[in-house]
């Protein structure tokens, strides 16, 4: 049985209960048919009156009210499980972070609180409960066949492990086979939906044919894998079946001579072939069920594989100290270097710099230099390899991370909107804040546009803000910052880029009075928000090139802009 599901279903009351029915439900059904065979038995071979079909149909009866109650509560198992699973598994990314995603493809992690968790319904309401039965019925069909006949016992008892032995063999295989399906099926829904997702850009660069047929080849592994799955499951059951019916038959044909030779009474000999099938029927049962519960196991395998081996990381990351102060802090990052699972290169390599209480720093450099890394950073996405992040002179490994991010207002520079108000999706990071609150953080971030929208801040935008333009997005993100005024670290992410020239002068006139009073750092390419800097921090290949203050000659100001603009494209509206 899978352990860690297992400590999930204890760990969960009402779960706990309804397997705790099912199980019970499930045994007391597989042992009702020892008294169903002994009425039966005696009725046929005349040693019960007709008056025993009465009894006989009231345990049949009452063996199919507790099937009825088996699937009732496994039902229930399952959607608790699955749902407890799924709130854990979501939880745990939300805590993660862009940072501790970035190993996961977005698409298989879908797939996977999706349609892979959904596979568990066989593992929990056939699997989970056939191991009961397989547990406890067998045993007692062997007691009571050796009470009525020792040699048919003895027979049973030999040819009974023949059914897990040859199970077990062919699970090994139909396991490997199961999980190599899954990572299959999770490689076709993670690509798909990167496509979907990217559909304009292919279609802008002609690549969109190309992607198709790469869908097809993903999606023809996933078939070839699915049908190898479906013959070995159908090897597995051809086994099964052709080991309980020669041990029945090593069962039946003793019988049968035995009887005609005069040497075993009728209703014995009932008794022993309407029992005899029911020792084998358990485990043939579990055997199938195994087989059509593995994609439900691999996909927990999965689940739980994000849930504990990156949760061991969060733990040893995450403190519970509160900030040190309410104002702007002093930010040190002493020979920090931050490295990405599966990737050689360093994203930022032994980095000291400091940042003082209320400076506004700009971090420019070609993409892929560190200078996202380095805000992601001092989120607390990522964990630095090496060397310590300090704010106000402590390190922020040790510090509350709610409690930090309290004190963080963050605009990203692809910033996501929620099929929800306009209002709502400003006051996304301050959910306290009034309608009063939301209107003037608005005004601040020059969101105008918002009283032309047909019901003002009640308009309800699409998911990624669809019936928005790109300067519009990012400034509602503006104004979600300016919505939490207990902020007092900023942390920008190219806010201006891929804006008109209108738009950008908006987001960067916002931007100078959300700085105001704050520590600021800043990733700018254009220009204009490299203006609104102190200082200027240059990032080549994760290492800190050049720091250029303001009070330095403009030259070298001016050498700085162009160098972040080199190569840099018009934006759009």
């Amino acid at each position: 049985m899978h352990k860690d599901l297992l400590r999930l279903m204890r760990a969960e009351r009402a779960v706990r209960l309804h397997l705790a029915v099912t199980l019970v439900a499930a045994v007391l059904a597989g042992l009702l048919v020892l008294v169903q065979a002994e009425l039966l038995a005696g009725v046929l071979s005349g040693r019960f009156t007709a008056a025993a079909l009465g009894a006989l149909a009231a345990v049949v009866g009452v063996r199919a009210l507790l099937a009825w109650a088996q699937g009732i509560f496994a039902g229930r198992t399952a959607t608790g499980v699955k749902s407890a699973l799924r709130h854990r598994l979501l939880a745990r990314l939300r805590e993660l972070g862009p940072g501790g995603l970035a190993a996961h493809r977005s698409g298989e992690l879908v797939t996977l609180t999706g349609r892979g968790l959904d596979g568990l319904d066989a593992y929990l309401t056939g699997y989970l409960p056939s191991i009961a039965v397989a547990s406890v019925v067998p045993i007692a069909v062997l007691v009571r066949l050796f009470a009525a006949d020792l040699a048919s016992a003895v027979i049973v008892l030999v040819t009974l492990p023949l059914i897990p032995i040859f199970g077990a063999l062919v699970g090994m295989t139909t396991k490997a086979v199961t999980e190599r399906q899954y990572l299959a099926l999770s490689r076709l829904g993670g690509h798909f939906l990167d496509v979907v997702r990217g559909l304009p850009t292919l279609r802008a660069f002609g690549r969109a044919r190309y992607q198709a047929g790469v869908i097809r080849e993903v999606a023809e592994a996933h078939r070839s894998a699915t049908m190898r799955t479906l013959r070995v499951a159908f090897l597995s059951s051809l086994v099964l079946e052709l080991c309980a019916s020669l041990s029945l038959a090593l069962v039946a044909v003793p019988i049968g001579l035995r009887l005609l030779g005069g040497s075993l009474d009728l209703t014995t000999a009932l008794l022993v072939l309407l029992l005899a099938p029911e020792a084998y029927l358990p485990l043939r049962a579990m055997g199938t069920r195994f087989h059509a519960s593995m994609e439900g196991v691999a996909a927990a395998d999965a689940a739980f594989a994000v849930l504990d081996t990156e949760g061991d990381a969060r733990r040893e990351g995450a403190g519970r100290a509160a900030p040190p102060s309410a104002g702007p802090p002093e930010i040190r990052l002493e020979n920090v270097t931050v490295r990405y699972p599966g990737r050689e290169a360093a994203a930022l390599e032994d980095v000291t710099l400091t940042i003082r209480p209320g400076e506004r720093v700009a971090l420019v450099g070609e993409s892929g230099g560190g200078k996202s890394t380095l805000l992601h950073l001092l989120l607390g996405f990522v964990q630095p390899a090496t060397g310590r992040v300090l704010v106000d002179g402590a390190d922020l490994r040790e510090l509350d991370p709610a409690a930090w991010r309290a004190r963080l207002a963050f605009v990203a520079q692809r910033p996501h909107l929620f099929a929800t108000s306009v209002a709502d999706n400003i006051r996304l990071g301050a959910p306290e804040a009034s309608d009063e609150d939301v209107r003037r953080a608005a005004e601040a971030a020059h969101a105008d546009f918002v009283a032309a929208l047909p019901q003002g801040f009640a308009t309800v935008v699409g998911e990624r803000g669809a019936n928005l333009s790109a300067g519009q997005r990012q400034r509602v993100a503006l104004a979600r910052a300016f919505c939490r005024p207990e902020a007092s670290v900023l942390l920008l992410d190219e806010p201006t880029a891929r804006l008109d020239g209108r738009s950008e002068a908006a987001v960067v006139t916002g931007t100078a009075e959300l700085a105001r009073g704050r520590t600021a750092v800043i990733v700018a390419h254009r220009p204009a928000m490299i203006d609104l800097a102190d200082r200027i921090i240059r990032l080549h290949a994760g290492r800190v090139v050049a720091d250029t203050a303001d009070v330095e000659a403009g030259s070298g100001r001016q050498g700085e802009r162009v160098a972040a603009g080199h190569g840099e494209g018009g934006g759009e509206a």
